[in-house]
């Protein structure tokens, strides 16, 4: 679990105590609240020391226990807070990739205009089935989660339709490296490469690539993607972060912006990819 997830959940479990101890008809006991509310001692003591997360009936159960209804709607709002920007993987993939590909796909149904970067993988939005095959199971291998892994093709697929669609605009930033990493077979690398030359000069698709070679002003962190400058999809090893707020949508695009100047585009792009196509030594 996230560590800012996990203080979140430790804040919020900070503040229930605190209610508890200034319940408005005398300071509750762990064990009198438990009693109150007809739940095991052991919940109370879990909720507040943050190694249980609550749920919404838990925070208005709890604030009508300790006599103050009025502060659920704080609380819920502290929940939904972490619980919608830090979404663990471990909680996100109990069910398997296909859900998460269907959040994504949700998000970008709603959007015009996608900035990505990724300095790692290529983007799932120009992903053959083969290759994005590989990167579910590596993932899955992982992260010990369930193997649904033609569900979660078939639903990264559909999202490609999205390139398709009257007044769409995907602005997409690789690093080389990305373009190297044998994360599949090598004839399924190469197939993807084919695939990423046939983007250039799509009308919905500005690709950059970044040359391994090319002068950079910031380092190649983190991937990243920015829908309709509304929402920032950023993910980590242990979660995607969904930052929403203005100043960190602002933070995004401009760090995407700073990594534009080094990319390269339209046939220097192409040159890079084949450059890397040809060491694969596959016709």
């Amino acid at each position: 679990m996230s560590t800012d997830y996990q203080q979140a959940r430790e804040a919020l479990g900070a503040r229930m105590r605190e209610l508890r101890l200034s319940a408005p008809g005398g300071r509750l006991t762990g064990t009198q609240l438990a009693q109150r509310l007809g739940w095991p001692h052991s919940k109370v003591y879990k909720l507040e020391n943050g190694q249980q997360t609550a749920t919404p009936e838990d925070l208005r159960a709890w604030a009508d226990g300790v006599g103050q209804p009025g502060v659920f709607d704080e609380l819920d709002a502290r929940l939904k807070g972490f619980e919608s920007h830090i979404r663990s993987w471990r909680r996100q993939l109990a069910a398997g990739h296909r859900p998460v590909q269907d959040s994504w796909n949700v998000e970008v149904d709603r959007s015009k205009a996608i900035y990505a970067w990724e300095e790692a993988v290529v983007p799932g939005m120009l992903q053959t089935a083969d290759y994005a095959r590989h990167i579910f199971l590596r993932y899955a291998d992982l992260q010990g989660t369930v193997r649904d892994t033609d569900e979660a093709v078939r639903a990264r697929m559909k999202r490609q339709a999205w390139l398709y669609g009257p007044g769409h605009r995907f602005h997409v930033l690789v690093w080389e490296a990305a373009l190297h990493a044998l994360v599949c077979p090598p004839a399924v690398l190469a197939s993807q490469l084919d695939r990423l030359i046939g983007t250039i000069g799509m009308d919905t698709v500005e690709l950059g690539i970044i040359p391994l070679g090319a002068p950079l002003k910031i380092p190649t962190a983190n991937g990243f993607w920015i829908l309709d400058e509304r929402l920032v999809i950023a993910e980590d090893w242990h979660a995607e972060l969904w930052l929403d707020d203005a100043d960190s949508v602002a933070a995004y695009l401009r760090v995407w912006h700073t990594l534009r100047e080094s990319a390269a585009y339209g046939t220097d792009a192409q040159n890079v990819i084949s450059r890397v196509r040809r060491t694969l030594n596959i016709r």
